[in-house]
């Protein structure tokens, strides 16, 4: 077995299902096709053409405006007669309420209902991040009282790729490629549109009335799969009997998932750009400040970057600079992040005791210059942290590859990177006319440095795609939860990913041992993937004293992770411990291409000469069968996190 340390993309120096909601079955506006019996099948087809109810429709003129999105809608926009709607109203009300009733006696249970992409609802395997698991939802009936389906917005952002943006006012802003819909709970009325006033002058919205608007239930966001039918173009089947609902793609093999062009600053979802002087802090502002764009435009939270350079569980100090791994560590321990307010930055001086204002319990490594993963989390999730080389130090300091006319920087070359930005949007067609030294091609992202006000466009700069560093490491936060889903997190590895242990093959099984502190329920699993494509499984076992007898073991979880990065698996079905029960943790991985596939903590060099090797029971096997104890034999602890639920929650 062997031990070897992490390979970084270089040190960055500053100073330098559930839920498709089930139930609404909307014969009209979603297309939801029903496939009923031969004796019902005539009229089944009928299908309801006329106006929803306005019903509590919103005065609020949308704050942009486009072309009308494709897709029919159960309803009428603002242009249609009057008369001619009322009475086509009423057909459709007496025919929609007789498919409603045979529904209801058809169907009993609406909560069961399951909505998946795509054809096969067969041996679907929980795949993290865009993948299997994102594709399917159960649901939930609108709370309206009729059978429209409500589709959690994680379904609609992971599983269709449909940005979904909760606003402060509570809009709802959903978009796809250039096509866009505005939405609000509590009313019927959906504004869509194709592009942005910028890209297409004289654009102008369409008016929609759908059946049910979208609803919060639980601090959770739904949305109208209508809705999303109408404005994005799908078209949604339910087989007899089945509960499941099928959405088919109406324009396969020429969707655009992305625009050719975004800007936070455009979509409310910038965050304050910050300053961090002359200290080697870059590292810390950037991965907070795509820590707060992941938190969306709804929620406004300033995270202390004093805190983060200051309390991590490292051997260096602020002017020493750092790198996003370490971020990693502090964040996934639950050592932050703190407000802002509460830490103020530049005093030098971090109180004792704060607490952390959320929990992070997922961060994605996007894979290496992957341009379109990175536009993708953009998009979709949040700021991407990357790095870049320069000699840029501060907002005065200048560079032959920056164009301070432009505000455009590409740097072609073999060094390393020594400076964390945040990519938070892109131009496919930003002319490489404006660049120092002209690229072979035009595009650019769009990035916050942590160079205060005066740097660049008000902070923002352009980064040519042809940069030699940007993109090479993208880090995207999507796991962010409140502090009280879990009671109490056990770990080992307050350093976090520091090296990978294995046997010079792509499999290896790990294991961490924990004694309950109480009597609770181990409700979650985390660990690193330190590759794409990695697939696990998660047993637990409950070895007796001194004991590291590992054969029976319970298989809790299973699945395969898209990227890289630290994943939190949550338990279908929450383990029972009791107070001072020893409990273990076995963690089974296969990651294509890793011949050390297991993260580890140890102390390998003056940054992590403070790891705490000696905290943890922590075991690995080449086959499950015969383990060798990690702490005493190779000097480190195995990054495996187990998150617990008092009794009284559950």
């Amino acid at each position: 077995m062997k031990v070897s340390r992490r390979r970084r993309a270089g040190f960055v120096w500053g100073v330098m299902a559930a839920a498709v909601a089930a139930a609404a079955l909307c014969l009209g506006g979603c297309r939801l096709k029903v496939l009923e019996d031969r004796d019902t099948q005539a009229e089944s087809r009928a299908e309801a053409g006329g106006p929803g109810e306005p019903g509590g429709e919103s005065r609020a003129e949308p704050a942009e405006s486009g072309e009308p999105g494709r897709g029919s809608l159960a309803g009428t926009d603002s242009g249609e007669s009057g008369e001619a709607a009322k009475g086509q109203d009423g057909i459709a009300r007496r025919e929609e309420g007789k498919k409603e009733r045979r529904l209801r006696a058809r169907f009993p249970e609406p909560g069961n209902l399951c909505v998946k992409i795509g054809a096969d609802f067969e041996n679907v395997r929980e795949k993290k991040g865009t993948g299997e698991e994102s594709r399917v939802c159960q649901g939930l009936p609108a709370g309206s009282g009729t059978l429209e389906i409500l589709v959690p917005a994680w379904f609609v952002r992971d599983g269709l790729e449909i940005s979904v943006l909760e606003y402060q006012d509570s809009r709802i802003f959903l978009e796809q490629g250039e096509t866009w819909a505005v939405l609000e709970p509590g009313s019927q009325v959906m504004w869509t549109g194709q592009g942005s006033p910028k890209r297409i002058p004289g654009a102008v919205p369409r008016k929609r009335y759908l059946k049910q608007g979208p609803e919060k239930r639980e601090d959770s966001l739904y949305i109208p799969l209508e809705a999303v039918c109408a404005a994005f173009d799908y078209e949604a089947a339910m087989e007899p009997g089945s509960l499941q609902v099928r959405l088919e793609d109406k324009s396969p093999g020429v969707r655009v998932k992305v625009p050719a062009a975004y800007d936070y600053r455009e979509n409310g979802r910038a965050a304050k750009v910050k300053d961090q002087g002359s200290y080697g802090t870059c590292w810390s502002f950037a991965s907070l400040t795509a820590l707060e764009t992941a938190m969306g435009p709804g929620e406004r939270l300033e995270f202390s970057a004093d805190h983060m350079s200051l309390r991590n569980s490292f051997s260096l100090d602020q002017s020493q600079g750092g790198e996003y791994t370490m971020s990693m560590a502090y964040l996934l321990s639950w050592q932050g992040p703190v407000l802002e307010a509460e830490d103020p930055y530049g005093d030098h001086v971090s109180p004792e005791g704060l607490a952390p204002a959320v929990h992070v319990q997922e961060i994605r490594m996007l894979p290496s210059r992957d341009f379109r993963a990175v536009k993708k989390a953009v998009f979709l999730w949040g700021g991407v942290q990357s790095s870049l080389y320069t000699s840029i130090v501060d907002a005065m300091s200048r560079s032959p590859y920056y164009s301070v006319e432009n505000s455009s920087y590409c740097y072609e070359g073999e060094e390393i990177p020594n400076h964390d930005v945040v990519i938070v949007g892109w131009d496919d067609n930003y002319p490489k006319e404006k660049f120092n030294k002209e690229p072979p091609g035009d595009g650019a992202f769009l990035c916050v440095s942590s160079w205060g006000q005066d740097f660049g466009d008000g902070g923002y700069f352009y980064v040519s795609y042809y940069d030699s560093n940007i993109g090479g490491n993208g880090l995207v936060y999507t796991g962010i939860e409140k502090t009280d889903n879990y009671h109490r997190i056990y770990q080992s590895d307050l350093c976090g990913w520091v090296g990978q242990v294995g046997y010079s093959r792509q499999k290896a099984w790990g294991a961490n041992v924990y004694r309950a502190e109480g009597p609770e329920d181990l409700a979650a699993v985390g660990f690193y993937a330190t590759k794409k494509e990695t697939s696990y499984s998660i047993y637990l076992a409950r070895p007796g004293e001194g004991e590291a007898d590992f054969g029976e073991r319970k298989l809790i979880a299973q699945g395969i992770m898209e990227y890289g990065g630290f994943y939190t698996v949550a338990l279908k079905e929450p383990q029972r411990l009791e107070a001072g029960e020893r409990f273990a943790i076995i963690l089974e991985v296969e990651t294509p291409e890793a011949v050390h596939p297991l993260a580890v903590e140890y102390q390998a060099d003056e940054m992590t000469a403070g790891a705490d090797v000696t905290d943890g029971e922590g075991y690995i096997s080449y086959d499950g069968q015969s383990w060798e104890r990690l702490e005493e034999r190779y000097q480190c602890n195995l990054c495996l996190k187990g998150y617990t639920r008092r009794k009284d929650r559950l």
